[in-house]
């Protein structure tokens, strides 16, 4: 980042790195504190975690305020960044419900309980009563600078709802039809993308680029957020976001998190980071026994090839998306999921934390309706926990600019995947078998090394053959 950190603000992220959960009676002093966004610095993210916050399904209350109280215990994941689902209000007009219905189609007795998709937004500057209220989100942006957490919001920058004020007061705003009527998303060759609850925008008009970087501006200046998650990123001219995004970091330090895989979007200072959307793909297709190894391989190699140096992707088991609509983690993955969910932080990138993961979610989240994760820590939170305390300890998992280099390993056997990353001294050797069968194989590790996880101690040498259970591996440290 371009801007040099002063020493006070240095001193609040050692502090903050200090902080306890608060106790009873603390919370209102922590909600008080001095609120100075957490520093944007490319050391700080080389540890980070990234948490995805469902505000409406992450508890019974679907608030702020009921989230709000939690963040200590993300901090206990090595979460310093929490991205907030659209927090703004949602369109009355094609509220979205189940199927391809909306709530205008059901009896009125039964409409209130569908709450419509948070990416229909009816105002990008003002907050979702259903979450609660400005001053709640104040509280929750202070409480989470105060743990050393940046907050990002969720943008939606390529619609808007049909109750958006743009629609009457802006039309000129939206892509139209040859009729002159205000459009859905559509695809190239003209057919609907299949949201139809939403207006599409059009970045010809210099106007709209204009209001839209003040709106994004105003959440930056007024209400102390960190930067932007920006929904189908690549759906959105570039020539916006070199317009845009230099605007917006002039404001201050911020982070930038691009919904799209497209290069062009991580260079010139542009988004910070990217969806690793082959390697996650990549992940499903092995779990389920479609690919083997090679797969991985190729799709690293690919990255490797197209993304620089200092780029940054974001490495996931789930997301909202593929939790709602493509299955739960452990639908997709079933026995597997420890395994990718080792490997989305022990390969370069930063990891992601969807709400519910930590507690090991097994159901689908309802998109348009009210749901919530339970609660209960399981062996997901104590791996997470672990996994956490490597990315803060080992700089060999480094993800972010600095990245800690990744070296592939050669093994007996295709099922076995093995790479080390070193880096200041640190290092670790990740082996896994992804397959589920067990794998005997020999490689080219020697020495003796501890599993990080599990406290096994394990000597390796060029000859001496090794056998791994079916989705078993090793982080190898000295």
């Amino acid at each position: 980042m371009k801007k040099i950190i002063p020493i006070f603000l240095a001193a609040l992220l050692i502090a903050s790195c200090k902080t306890e959960a608060p106790k009873k009676g603390e919370e209102k002093s922590i909600a008080e504190a001095k609120d100075e966004p957490t520093p944007t610095i490319n050391d700080y993210l080389e540890t980070a975690v990234i948490y995805e916050a469902n505000i409406r399904q992450y508890s019974k209350e679907g608030t702020f305020n009921a989230f709000t109280r939690d963040i200590p215990k993300l901090k206990q994941l090595g979460v310093k960044i929490i991205w907030l689902m659209p927090i703004f209000p949602i369109s009355e007009t094609k509220r979205k419900a189940t199927g391809d219905k909306f709530a205008s189609d059901f009896p009125e007795d039964e409409r209130s309980k569908y709450l419509g998709s948070y990416y229909a937004v009816s105002d990008f500057k003002k907050i979702n009563p259903e979450f609660g209220t400005i001053e709640d989100f104040r509280k929750l942006v202070k409480v989470a600078h105060h743990n050393g957490i940046y907050v990002i919001l969720d943008w939606v920058p390529n619609h808007t709802g049909w109750d958006h004020t743009w629609i009457k007061t802006n039309p000129d705003f939206y892509t139209k039809n040859d009729k002159g009527e205000i459009t859905d998303p559509l695809n190239e060759d003209g057919t609907p993308v299949g949201w139809a609850d939403v207006a599409d925008l059009n970045y010809d008009n210099p106007e709209l680029r204009k209001q839209m970087i003040a709106d994004m501006s105003y959440w930056l200046t007024e209400e102390n957020v960190d930067g932007f998650r920006c929904d189908v990123a690549g759906s959105v001219p570039t020539t916006f976001w070199k317009e845009a995004i230099p605007q917006l970091r002039d404001k201050k330090d911020i982070f930038m998190l691009a919904e799209a895989w497209e290069p062009e979007l991580l260079e010139d200072g542009l988004f910070d980071m990217g969806y690793g959307w082959d390697r996650h793909h990549t992940m499903n297709h092995i779990a389920k026994g479609e690919k083997k190894v090679a797969a991985w391989d190729e799709n690293y190699a690919k990255d490797t090839a197209r993304y620089q140096k200092d780029d940054i992707l974001m490495t996931f088991v789930t997301n909202h998306d593929e939790n709602s609509w493509n299955g739960t983690v452990e639908e997709r993955m079933g026995d597997a999921t420890d395994v990718f969910t080792v490997l989305s932080y022990a390969a370069p990138g930063m990891p992601l934390i969807y709400s519910g993961q930590e507690y090991g979610l097994k159901h689908r989240l309802k998109f348009f309706e009210k749901d919530s994760i339970p609660k209960t820590k399981g062996k997901e939170w104590h791996l997470l926990q672990k996994l956490a305390d490597l990315k803060q300890h080992n700089k060999a998992f480094n993800g972010g600019k600095k990245s800690a280099p990744y070296h592939r390993i050669g093994t007996s056997n295709d099922n076995i995947l093995a790479f080390s990353r070193k880096k200041e001294g640190d290092s670790f050797t990740l082996v896994a078998n992804l397959s589920k069968e067990a794998q005997p194989f020999t490689s080219e590790l020697n020495g003796t090394y501890k599993d990080a996880i599990s406290g096994e101690v394990l000597t390796f040498s060029g000859t001496k053959e090794h056998t791994l259970e079916p989705w078993q591996y090793y982080i190898l440290v000295k």
